[in-house]
């Protein structure tokens, strides 16, 4: 579990990362909302939008789950993205799937896509030596951040004592 304290110190390490003047943020939903409007907020990045994306769960088996195509439910139009630096937000690269479909998307748009994440998984990355651009901290361990405590899946783990 992440507190508020280390959400801080995580948005603190990232900020002197970045190499470059961001015109444009896609935070991703939901995970990139909160690190994202924090990052936007430090960054003074006032373009700031949001993408959606699903990847199909019922599929027989798990080689085929991995291939699928992404569904964007929610995509910025390009004419949003055009020639503009873009901050891709998450708050976890774990298989790396999702903030790379966005990624290219965004590129495909014509903008010019970096991604970002609070933490990065390299034991689960499905791509290869592909990594985020810019992460905080690096972690094989399935997080919760603050803004899920008691709202998600851990709640049964946080009001059970005897798990």
């Amino acid at each position: 579990m992440v507190t508020w304290e280390e959400v801080d110190r995580l948005i603190d390490h990232l900020l002197p990362q970045f190499r470059r003047e961001f015109t444009a943020m896609v935070m991703i939903t939901r995970g990139g909302i909160v690190p994202g409007g924090l990052l936007a907020d430090a960054m003074d990045i006032t373009h700031v939008l949001t993408a959606a994306v699903n990847f199909p769960a019922q599929i027989a088996n798990s080689a085929a789950q991995l291939m699928a195509w992404p569904d964007f439910l929610q995509f910025p139009a390009d004419e949003l993205l055009r020639g503009r630096p873009a901050l891709i937000v998450d708050d976890v690269w774990g298989s790396g799937r999702t903030i790379t479909a966005v990624k290219n998307r965004v590129s495909a748009a014509g903008g010019f896509p970096e991604t970002c994440v609070l933490h990065y998984n390299p034991y689960r990355n499905l791509f290869g030596s592909v990594r985020p651009d810019y992460y905080a901290a690096v972690t094989d361990a399935f997080t919760i951040y603050p803004w899920e405590v008691g709202r998600g899946g851990d709640a049964v783990l946080l009001s059970d004592p005897g798990l």
